[in-house]
């Protein structure tokens, strides 16, 4: 049975993702917590995995219910902020660490997403399994912490959710919520990184659009994916089904 095996949010716009068993649907169609949080330096400008490979010498952990993120540091240094009660004591912190002055920013209505029209990135267990398989080094825990999708589909065959966009596409529904496909989603440098270290893999881009393109399926619309450096699915969900909560265990249906 095709079903959620994973939901994933990343309460702070670059950093960890925290594993969840469910999660509500916002008014602006994303799942709640996901990049509530975001760091800004002076100029505006957020400061990520893409600017700065710096962010993946952090680990860190958030409780959803306190808004506490926990941030641990080589050599094992641990400190923790209340991102509501005590966020100048997190900037002061960041800023240190990145070397800027930082604000830290809220948006409980859609999230520090980079595209705040859509809703939530989904990928197949099989794709992240099949990604692995293409690198000696890499394994499927690997592999979707350098993706960071929100949520991850089994039952399913590898690259499942390329058939969900293009013209005349299915959509899926999970527990009972619609999944409408809207963008393949282009990958930037943070995949090519390792997320403990952010030591680059050198061939990872080469190789991934090689392999892509020899497995690209053939139930996907070639048109709709500007190039092979794409995968996971960026869905939006209606706003008939906002409000709603999504479980890991939900079944998953494709439309015909």
């Amino acid at each position: 049975m095709a079903q959620v095996e994973h939901l994933r949010v990343y309460p702070v716009k670059g950093l960890d993702g925290v594993a969840l068993d469910s999660a509500a649907i916002r008014p602006g169609g994303t799942l709640a917590h996901d990049r509530e949080y975001a760091i800004f330096d002076a100029d505006g400008e957020v400061i990520n995995g893409k600017r700065t490979a710096r962010i993946h010498e952090l680990a860190t952990d958030f409780d959803p219910e306190t808004d506490v993120l926990t941030v641990e540091t080589p050599p094992g240094e641990c400190r923790s902020f209340d991102l509501e009660a005590d966020r100048a004591s997190a900037e002061t912190f960041f800023g240190e660490w990145f070397d800027v002055d930082v604000t830290i920013r809220r948006d409980e209505s859609v999230g520090h997403v980079d595209r705040p029209d859509m809703g939530p990135s989904v990928v197949s267990t099989a794709t992240l399994r099949t990604v692995a398989s293409w690198f000696d080094n890499l394994t499927v825990a690997g592999v979707r912490r350098r993706l960071r999708a929100n949520v991850e589909v089994s039952g399913v065959p590898a690259f499942w959710e390329d058939r969900f966009v293009g013209e005349g596409t299915p959509t899926f529904e999970a527990g009972g919520l619609r999944f409408e496909g809207v963008t393949p989603c282009g990958r930037c440098v943070v995949p090519t990184r390792d997320p403990d270290t952010g030591e680059p893999l050198p061939e990872f881009r080469q190789r991934f659009l090689e392999k892509r393109e020899e497995t690209f399926p053939k139930w996907a619309d070639d048109d709709a994916f500007d190039h092979y450096y794409s995968l996971m699915l960026i869905a939006r969900i209606p706003e008939a089904d906002r409000g709603q909560s999504l479980r890991v265990g939900d079944e998953v249906q494709t439309d015909s």
